[in-house]
């Protein structure tokens, strides 16, 4: 008897659960979460890169935490490496943002990423799937794919992206910014 009460009393409790998670309209969102949401909004305004694409690139590299740095080098929550995160820091001549700042400080790596974001979206004329692709191996890499024909730098050709580690790196980001759009929709 004691058996067949516990066992309700767990159905009503996986119920109640259920219930509660898809009722709520945003339920998706627990699973999928977006941190630093208000530092993201700010400077993918600033710098005019869609947000969902920064939080993608950030949960690809980091999973939003903080401090990391790669065995290649990379710091921050958008793993930049320090070679591009110089060259930007002299271009982009941000006040707030320096090298010791960019590792352990969100605002500071997420501004510097977004302007990157941007200078890559300017120099792929807006391609998203091939500033992606150049966020991972860089720009260069990326242009001499294009040029030789090896990767036509569309999402329907991603199987054809030379090196397996920026394929998968591209598929993942896309995969998120798929997520983060469909659940959070224009609200951000």
């Amino acid at each position: 008897m004691k058996w067949l009460l516990k066992k309700r009393v767990l159905l009503l409790l996986f119920l109640g659960f259920t219930a509660i998670l898809f009722l709520s309209t945003n339920w998706m969102s627990w699973f999928y979460p977006i941190y630093f949401k208000e530092e993201i909004r700010k400077h993918s305004s600033t710098y005019q890169v869609d947000p969902y694409l920064v939080a993608a690139i950030i949960r690809v590299e980091t999973n939003y935490k903080t401090g990391r740095e790669s065995k290649k080098g990379a710091i921050g929550l958008m793993q930049l490496m320090p070679d591009t995160a110089k060259w930007a820091l002299e271009q982009a001549k941000l006040p707030d943002v320096s090298m010791s700042r960019l590792k352990n400080e969100p605002s500071a790596n997420i501004e510097l990423g977004a302007w990157y974001l941007h200078t890559l979206s300017g120099q792929f004329d807006g391609n998203r799937t091939a500033v992606i692709a150049a966020y991972n191996a860089g720009p260069g890499m990326v242009q001499r794919w294009l040029a030789d024909g090896s990767w036509n730098g569309s999402e329907e050709d991603i199987k054809n992206i030379p090196f397996g580690e920026t394929r998968h790196y591209v598929q993942r980001v896309i995969y998120y910014y798929n997520q983060y759009t469909e659940i959070y929709g224009g609200v951000f």
